[in-house]
This record gives C-alpha cells, sequence and structure tokens, in this order.
C-alpha cells in the first residue's frame, strides 16, 4: 500500500501523512521544508531578486529531486506514505511559470525533465500510489492554519495573492490532471486532526473505507 497526501499549503498534510503512518505503522517520507535553503528565498525576495535569481525554477527542481527520490524508495517498499509527490509538483511549476516567475523556457526544460522521471518509475516493481488523499478547504481556512503554524517567511501580506492563484485552481488539477491512483476528498473545513482525535479516526475510517473499495 502507498498512500499520497496532496493539496493547498497549510492544509496539515503533514499531520495527516503522520496520523496515517502512525496508524499504518508505516514510514512517512515528509515534504524537504526545513532543511530546504531556497524556500525562505523563493518567498521573501523582490521580484527583482526573482528575475536575477531565478528562485522559483531553483526551488522547482530542488522539490522535484527529492520528490523523485523519495517516491523511488516508497514504490520499492510498497507500504509507505508520502507527504505530497511527484505528481504535484507539476501543478506548482505551471502556476508559476503563469505568474512569470518561470520562464517559458524554464517550465519546457521543467517538464521535459519530470517526462523522464515518470518513465524512470515505470521500470519498478510498484508502478503507483494506490490512493490520493486531497486536503481541500476554504481560502479562509487555508490562511488560518498558515498563519497558526507560524513559519515566518509564508506570512507577509504579499503571499495571499500567490495563495490565491494556487487554491483557485487546485480541484481542476485533482479533476482533470491527476490520474495516478484513486482519490480521496478531505474537507479540512470539517475536520481538524490535530486537535480533536474524534476527527482522526472518522478519517481513518473515511482512508480504510476507500481502500476497502479499491481492493474490491
Amino acid at each position: 500500500m502507498l498512500l499520497v497526501v496532496g493539496g493547498m499549503i497549510g492544509l496539515g498534510k503533514s499531520s495527516m501523512a503522520a496520523l496515517l503512518g502512525k496508524h499504518f505503522n508505516t514510514e512517512v517520507f515528509y515534504e524537504n521544508v526545513d532543511n530546504n535553503p531556497i524556500l525562505p528565498l523563493f518567498y521573501t525576495a523582490t521580484d527583482e531578486e526573482i528575475q536575477k535569481y531565478r528562485y522559483p525554477f531553483l526551488l522547482q527542481l530542488h522539490f522535484l529531486n527529492s520528490r523523485f527520490r523519495s517516491i523511488k524508495r516508497a514504490l520499492y517498499d510498497d507500504n509507505n506514505i508520502l507527504d505530497r509527490s511527484i505528481y504535484e509538483d507539476w501543478y506548482f511549476a505551471k502556476v508559476n511559470n503563469e505568474l512569470g516567475r518561470i520562464s517559458d523556457l524554464e517550465f519546457r526544460i521543467y517538464g521535459e525533465l519530470l517526462d523522464n522521471m515518470m518513465e524512470e518509475l515505470k521500470e519498478l516493481p510498484k508502478k503507483a500510489p494506490d490512493m490520493m488523499l486531497y486536503l481541500k478547504g476554504s481560502f479562509e481556512t487555508v490562511l488560518d492554519r498558515i498563519m497558526a503554524r507560524g513559519r515566518s517567511y509564508e506570512l507577509d501580506n504579499s503571499l495571499v495573492d500567490y495563495y490565491k492563484r494556487l487554491w483557485l485552481g487546485y480541484d481542476e488539477w485533482v479533476m482533470k490532471h491527476y490520474h495516478a491512483s484513486e482519490v480521496l476528498i478531505i474537507d479540512m473545513d470539517c475536520y481538524d486532526i490535530v486537535s480533536s482525535q474524534e476527527d482522526a479516526k472518522e478519517v481513518i475510517a473515511l482512508v480504510e473505507q476507500k481502500l476497502e473499495k479499491i481492493r474490491q
């Protein structure tokens, strides 16, 4: 069994992955955030610095490399949880390209590299995840939870438009572009798995029910 957890920034992917890892007694591959040297620069750079140093493109390459490493290990072991995955990475690159933060040439190079990596995954014993948990929620919930977790570089008011652009297109990406596995949608406006044990148990039950249907 391989589960991936996806969704908008701030909605609790790492907490969900930890909950699932504990429940299924399996390893969790977390998104590389705390030790990512480019991420704070991506969030705090001026437009001039972005154009000069190409932080968005470098960040996408950094994440692509780390997610490729994680999914290879996860697919070999065939019993893991991924906190975001290589499948989702393309959506962030696409949005940054549309915003002019990644050039068309950079986006093409990124896409060719991603395609090459995906071809490599086809050679592994297990080809794809069994299910993605898609965490969705209102934009107000997204902002509230970003503020609550308190990463200083994520809190600047100038980032709200960027978050809104990501949020607006996420459902479309899941419905039209994600084809690797079954999807279970979890409405994070309705669940607080960190503060409520009852909510956590209910989400686990939903996951188990969905997996049972997949196995049939």
